[in-house]
């Protein structure tokens, strides 16, 4: 008997052209093949996470390790050593895994991290969206492209890379947990699929062809949401000429992170950023805030009140470290709050002012102008973090004066100096 054919994979998307790959290989076939097929092509770094999930991780661990070295691939291992992140054990394990990505990319120095992802892993993605209810972006499946993550084989069939692998007489890992009927995903791998492919023949292909469809126009729709934003905010004017397909991407945008909002929780930000009051606001997962401010919306974190706020002291020569400002005094300096009355006269303006009027100049949204933490020397304001800085009290700039900036510590909603342990010691603070 003769060796297999060598088959090849045509309908792979090669990464752009100049970029080097970082491989995610997990030793299964899907990870195998990308590697093999890339690193015939360009120079690869390839990149292994152990979730410490499995006994077999180490032994899995150790196979990618031999099978890199043998090609002459640079490998990059990383393993859990610490408790997962709250939330489900599949979501806990992706969050960690991306995150050892991000740190293997920029130890590696490559453009891409490459994920080998099939045809069949898109069709299955599109069916259990449909099953749990979705819109336009999981009937895509899973894009090709998304920031640093590139996916080369979603045109390749499962069937394709056995194929291919064993014309190179490569035996990879087989995980048993893809053999598990628990999971929903294997349950439609093995089960559902079969029997709908078996009744309407091609039908999986015509998935995958509707998916590729979708695909295209969610690309279209997610470059027109990102257009709309800018320093993490969204204008509503803009937001209320855009179609509401665009609007709800562009708030998934301003979220960011996984796990996704629901369709109610987008919708809701869609009325308060069309209808609602500037200061309206709604809770979202992750401590996160959506806010409605005069001419825009954003998000941010749940805002909380620094715990016994609190600015640390020190004598300097002069110097330019972002957030501090310089003083020619550290007498009876304090923490505070906004209150009726308060006025400064601003460095490099003229005149005096209202603090009113500075925090809104400055853009400072409604809510949170009385939690914003102030520095007073006496009963007079000094300092307005990011804002303003009292001309009378701020040093000449490179001059020697009091280095002064924010700190956070617990306690409560007042707090006094903190002298480092760097002051002056001629000086004294009281």
């Amino acid at each position: 008997m003769g060796l297999p054919a060598r088959v090849e994979l045509a309908e792979a998307t090669e990464p752009p052209v100049g970029a080097r790959p970082l491989v995610a290989v997990s030793g299964g076939p899907d990870s195998v093949a990308l590697m093999l097929w890339l690193a015939e092509r360009r120079e690869v770094v390839a990149c292994h996470f152990d979730h410490g999930l499995r006994p077999e991780g180490p032994e899995e661990a150790g196979w990618v390790a031999e099978f890199c070295a043998q090609l002459g691939v640079r490998l990059i291992q990383g393993r859990r050593d610490g408790p997962l992140p709250p939330g489900s054990r599949q979501a806990a394990a992706r969050q960690l895994r991306y995150e050892f990505f991000e740190r293997a990319l920029a130890e590696s120095g490559c453009d891409l991290v490459c994920l080998a992802h099939t045809a069949d892993d898109v069709v299955e993605g599109v069916v259990l969206h449909l099953l749990r209810g979705s819109g336009l972006a999981g009937l895509r499946g899973m894009p090709r492209r998304r920031g640093p993550y590139y996916r080369p084989l979603l045109d390749v069939w499962r069937c394709q890379v056995e194929a291919f692998l064993a014309g190179r007489g490569v035996r990879p890992l087989r995980d048993p947990s893809n053999l598990d009927l628990r999971f929903e995903r294997v349950r439609v791998r093995l089960d559902l699929l079969p029997r709908l492919e078996k009744d309407r023949p091609g039908l999986l292909r015509r998935l995958h062809r509707v998916a590729t469809a979708a695909a295209r126009l969610q690309d279209r729709i997610e470059a027109e949401a990102a257009a709309l934003l800018e320093d993490g905010a969204a204008s509503r004017a803009r937001l209320r000429s855009a179609p509401r397909a665009v609007r709800l991407e562009a708030y998934r945008q301003l979220y960011g992170r996984l796990p996704a909002l629901s369709r109610r929780q987008l919708l809701a930000m869609d009325r308060l950023a069309l209808e609602g009051e500037t200061g309206a606001s709604l809770d979202l997962p992750g401590r996160l805030h959506f806010r409605v401010e005069r001419d825009r919306v954003s998000v941010g974190p749940k805002l909380v009140s620094p715990l016994d706020p609190a600015f640390s002291l020190r004598w300097c020569m002069g110097c330019q470290e972002p957030g501090a400002v310089h003083l020619r005094t550290a007498q009876a300096l304090a923490v505070g709050y906004r209150r009726p009355g308060l006025r400064m006269r601003p460095l490099g303006a003229p005149g005096s002012r209202k603090l009113q009027d500075l925090l809104v100049d400055a853009g400072v949204p409604r809510h949170l102008r009385d939690h914003l933490p102030l520095l007073f020397a006496g009963d007079r304001l000094a300092w307005v973090p990011g804002v303003a800085l009292e001309a009378e009290l701020a040093a000449d700039p490179g001059q020697a004066g009091w280095h002064v900036r924010l700190e956070e510590s617990g306690g409560g909603r007042e707090g006094a100096m903190v002298p480092s342990s760097s002051a002056n010691p001629r000086s004294a603070v009281t």
